[in-house]
C-alpha cells in the first residue's frame, strides 16, 4: 500500500495540510474525519481506493492533525461575526475541491465530519458525486441537548494531565483488538507527544467546545431534501446502543431521495479504522 503525499491544498482563504494519494484514473474521493480526529485515519481506507484507481485526498480540517495552527476566522477583525465551523468546514472542501480541479468528486465523512459532507452536498449539489456518511450525518445533537453547557457537560473531551503515550496506545489497543498497529499511530495524531513522555490534545479546548456548538446548532434533517446524489449510510449498531440512534438513521434514510443503508452490527464508531476494506468498497460503489 503505498505511502501518500503531505501536501497542502488552497482553501481559500487558508491553506490546510492532507494527505494525498493522487494517481488514478478513476473517479476522485476526499475523505473528511471527525471532531478532535485527524486524516491519518482515512490511510487504510485511502490506501484500498488508491489500488482501484481512484485519486484520494484525506483533508485534515482547520484546528486538526497537521492543519492545527489554522484559525477558524478569516479575518483578524475583532468585531467580525464569528463563524460557523461545520459551514466553514464545507466552504473550505468546496475550495479544496476548486483548487484540485476535481470537478464531481465522491466525498466521505466520518462522524462530525460526515455532517460536513452532507452540508457540502446540499451547498453545492452539482459538485458532489455521490455521499457517504460513516457514522454521522444524522447527528442532532440539539435533540439531546438544549444548551452547549448541557451538551459540554457530557461530552467534553478527557483531559489528559499526566497520561504517558505509551500507556494510552496499550490502552488504545487493548480496546481496539481489532485496528491494526497503523490505525492505532493514526488515532495517537490526535494528540502531541511532550517531551516527558505525557500526551496533550491537537485540538485546542475552546476550539473542540465552539465546534460542539456548531454541532448543537447544525440540523441536518433540514438538508435530507435538498441533497441530489445518491447517499450511502454506515451506521454501527449495537444492542446497547441507544434507540435514538436507530431513529435519526431511519428519518434520514427516508427523508433522502436515494440513500441506501449498511450496517455494522457490534463494530465501534471508528469504522474506517476498523474495517478499511469493506468502508472503501462502499465509497467505491458509489464512483
Amino acid at each position: 500500500m503505498d505511502r501518500p503525499e503531505v501536501i497542502a491544498v488552497d482553501a481559500g482563504p487558508v491553506a490546510l495540510s492532507a494527505r494525498s494519494w493522487p494517481d488514478g484514473s478513476a473517479r476522485p474521493v476526499v475523505l473528511v474525519h471527525g471532531l478532535s480526529s485527524n486524516a491519518r485515519l482515512w490511510d487504510g481506507v485511502a490506501g484500498h481506493l488508491a489500488a482501484a484507481g481512484h485519486p484520494v485526498l484525506a483533508v485534515d480540517l482547520r484546528g486538526h492533525g497537521a492543519s492545527a495552527d489554522v484559525p477558524d476566522t478569516d479575518t483578524d477583525d475583532p468585531d467580525a461575526p464569528p463563524t460557523d465551523p461545520t459551514r466553514t468546514a464545507a466552504q473550505d472542501l468546496d475550495a479544496v475541491c476548486a483548487d484540485l480541479g476535481w470537478s464531481a468528486p465522491v466525498v466521505a465523512g466520518h462522524s462530525w465530519g460526515a455532517n460536513i459532507a452532507l452540508q457540502l452536498a446540499t451547498d453545492r449539489p452539482d459538485l458532489v458525486h455521490g455521499l457517504a456518511l460513516v457514522e454521522g450525518g444524522w447527528l442532532h445533537l440539539g435533540d439531546q441537548w438544549p444548551t452547549l453547557d448541557d451538551a459540554w457537560g457530557m461530552l467534553a473531551p478527557p483531559r489528559f494531565d499526566g497520561v504517558g503515550a505509551e500507556a494510552l496506545r496499550e490502552s488504545m489497543r487493548e480496546g481496539h483488538p481489532g485496528w491494526t498497529e497503523a490505525a492505532v499511530e493514526a488515532a495517537m495524531g490526535n494528540l502531541r507527544e511532550r517531551e516527558d513522555g505525557t500526551v496533550t490534545p491537537r485540538l485546542d479546548r475552546e476550539r473542540h467546545r465552539a465546534i460542539l456548538g456548531s454541532m448543537l446548532r447544525h440540523r441536518p434533517r433540514s438538508l435530507y431534501g435538498l441533497v441530489r446524489c445518491p447517499v450511502r449510510l454506515l451506521a454501527a449498531f449495537s444492542p446497547a446502543g441507544p434507540p435514538r440512534k436507530h431513529q435519526q438513521v431511519a428519518e434520514a434514510l427516508a427523508a433522502l431521495a436515494d440513500g441506501e443503508l449498511v450496517e455494522f452490527p457490534g463494530d465501534d464508531h471508528d469504522l474506517h479504522a476498523q474495517q478499511p476494506a469493506r468502508v472503501a468498497e462502499i465509497i467505491a460503489g458509489l464512483t
